[in-house]
């Protein structure tokens, strides 16, 4: 019986293992960064050993450390949970070398489907070579790894280069492995998985199918099971893939099976995961199952018949939409800083996965997700409605998020009607992430930080001017607020609008006839009002913060991972040319001119950490 696991990762899916573990009994062992010191799965854990570092390639991906840090602390199991080492044959090799028990598959069948290349060979497909204009669009991918990290959709012959050498520079940082292929870009397909159990007796479950149309950066958004509108034809043709492929590597333990179905109806293999997924709990919440138990018990020997005696009944239909530290409507730009608090309504059916407590700071090394929201309900049209509900009423103080994007994905026709495809949202990102501030939030913080402060002087018989309130909202747009103090209390300058109450925490207004609650959190300049965050301006612009015309500034924290080469100042430069590369949260970001003309100064090197706004070029 296994007594305590060392999980080989961190953020919610540590987390996660370890409230399956204390549930079992078994004790907890976390690793963690210096960056992570003092993150919340290293805080949660019975146990936690460091891992000198802060990079990924230093602390996570370093396989001989974990082992080392698994025997000091006495473990006899490692969970690598996903991502980083979860399909790296060689440090499950090393994990059960060690003596310890490895929580996933046999090393040959990771080696055999952890590289896409190998995988399509085992499926009788091949890579794609020699690319022509004939065969675009083509996607380039590496061969190990997932999570969308080295992945490229390319449609002009001469970016393809460029491409693929982007592509391995991000899939080595991510994996330790730089290998990438090419293969046909199926347009305007849905995303459709299998979840795989398989224990050492020779039994193999396919659980049902999920579909992860709604991706961004070929990364998963939302996801759901089972997959809506698929035939059942189609479904057990895809069940017998999956147990098929499972079976000719002699798998155990939890994978995932992934195709993509195209207009056609038909399916096309993608590869198949050696691992737990992001996405397994909606599949746990359709057959009322624990994944991370039934992978400790396979690993300690139990036939699944005896645990479950048969396969488990699906019921209900769940969905699951993953938070992100992110700006959508800024090209998916990575945010970092604190997350003040992080809460949603309680209810049935509703889960939360987090990596994140209250006040915890999100750094820039890592993945941008903060949470995973999960709900069950009887019908897919009530789970929609039951987890937009719980997204619109969340508190989410902090860096910007998407969940005003999940939401309004959630409530689009095309989503609703289960007619989405993997190019969801490059057909309708801009109206997805169009601003939409409550226009009241800036008159409420004015009210707020108005409330119980004197004014200056008697009363007078005329009247005193309005006292104006100047405030940005996550968009970058200013708006003003204005209001009196009068004998009768707080006033409100705008017409329509009257104060019911106010004070520091609370505002309530009426406008137009219905009464509205405003809740106002202060963390120093940041205010949020409700759902809108807002950022007290001075009166007066500071005349030292403006920046040349044509300033490149980094728009987030992060390394600078690449020059373009031969850049220097001087050079001419195309509009939306490739000037240097940024890498923050695991993926890498370019920077491009912003127009055509002379770049006159370049002060980003290679290897250098930036800070949001640093200077990083002028191009005039």
């Amino acid at each position: 019986m296994i007594t305590s696991v060392l999980v080989a990762n961190r953020g919610e899916i540590a987390c996660r293992i370890f409230r399956t573990c204390r549930e079992l009994g078994i004790r907890t062992v976390a690793v963690h960064s210096d960056a992570d010191e003092n993150a919340l799965h290293a805080r949660v854990a019975d146990e936690a050993v460091r891992l000198p570092g802060t990079a990924s390639a230093d602390t996570y991906l370093r396989g001989d450390r974990i082992v080392e840090a698994a025997l000091a602390a006495g473990a006899d199991a490692v969970h690598p949970g996903y991502g980083f080492l979860s399909e790296n044959a060689g440090f499950a090799t090393a994990v059960l070398d060690a003596g310890l028990v490895w929580i996933g598959p046999p090393p040959a069948a990771i080696e055999a489907m952890a590289s896409k290349t190998r995988a399509k060979q085992l499926m009788g497909l091949k890579p794609l070579t020699g690319v022509t204009e004939a065969d675009l669009p083509v996607l380039v991918k590496a061969a190990a790894g997932g999570g969308g990290r080295g992945m490229r959709v390319v449609r002009e012959l001469a970016a393809l280069e460029g491409e693929l050498e982007a592509a391995r520079a991000e899939a080595y940082s991510a994996f330790g492995d730089g290998e990438v292929f090419v293969e046909p870009y199926v347009e305007g397909g849905r995303h459709v998985e299998v979840q795989i159990l398989a224990d050492t007796h020779g039994t193999v479950w396919a659980l049902g199918t999920r579909d992860c149309s709604l991706q961004r950066r070929h990364q998963k958004v939302i996801e759901e099971s089972p997959a809506p509108g698929i035939p059942e034809t189609l479904t057990a043709e895809l069940h017998e893939l999956a147990v098929r492929a499972a079976r000719a590597v002699d798998y155990t333990g939890a994978g995932t099976v992934e195709f993509l179905v195209g207009e056609d109806g038909r399916a096309h293999f993608l590869e198949m995961n050696t691992r737990l997924q992001v996405e397994h709990p909606v599949t746990e919440a359709v057959f009322g199952i624990d994944l991370v138990a039934l992978q400790i018990r396979v690993a300690e020997g139990c036939a699944l018949e005896a645990l479950e005696n048969g396969p488990p009944r699906a019921r209900g239909h769940a969905i699951e939409a993953r938070l992100y530290a992110e700006n959508p409507a800024a090209a998916w730009t990575p945010q970092t800083g604190t997350l003040h608090r992080l809460a949603f309504p309680e209810a049935e059916g509703i889960r939360l996965d987090t990596g994140y407590a209250d006040g915890d700071p999100i750094p820039v090394h890592y993945d941008p997700m903060l949470a995973k929201a999960v709900v069950h309900a009887p019908t897919r049209a009530e789970a929609i409605r039951k987890l937009a509900g719980a997204l619109e009423r969340a508190t989410i103080h902090g860096p910007i998020t998407n969940r005003d994007l999940l939401v309004r994905s959630l409530r689009h026709p095309e989503f609703t009607t289960a007619r989405m495809t993997t190019g969801f949202y490059d057909r309708h990102l801009p109206e997805l992430t169009e601003p939409n501030p409550d226009p009241q939030a800036p008159l409420a913080a004015a009210l707020a930080d108005a409330h119980g402060r004197s004014r200056f002087g008697g009363w007078r018989n005329l009247a005193a001017r309005p006292q104006v309130k100047r405030y940005a909202t996550a968009d970058g747009e200013e708006h003003e607020a204005a209001y009196r103090h009068t004998r009768e209390g707080l006033t409100a300058e705008a017409e329509g609008v009257r104060v019911v109450h106010a004070d520091a925490r609370l505002v309530v207004l009426e406008v137009a006839g219905v009464r509205r609650k405003f809740e106002v959190t202060r963390y120093g300049d940041e205010i949020h009002v409700n759902n809108t965050a807002l950022t007290a301006l001075p009166r007066f612009p500071d005349p030292t913060a403006q920046h040349a015309p044509g300033s490149l500034l980094a728009p987030m924290p992060g390394t600078v991972v690449r020059v373009a080469e031969g850049l220097a100042p001087g050079a001419p430069v195309q509009a939306g040319q490739p000037l240097l590369w940024l890498e923050a949260m695991k993926m890498e970001h370019r920077i491009a001119a912003p127009a055509t003309g002379t770049l006159t100064a370049l002060h980003a090197v290679t290897g250098q950490q930036v800070e949001v706004g640093t200077l990083l070029a002028v191009v005039i």
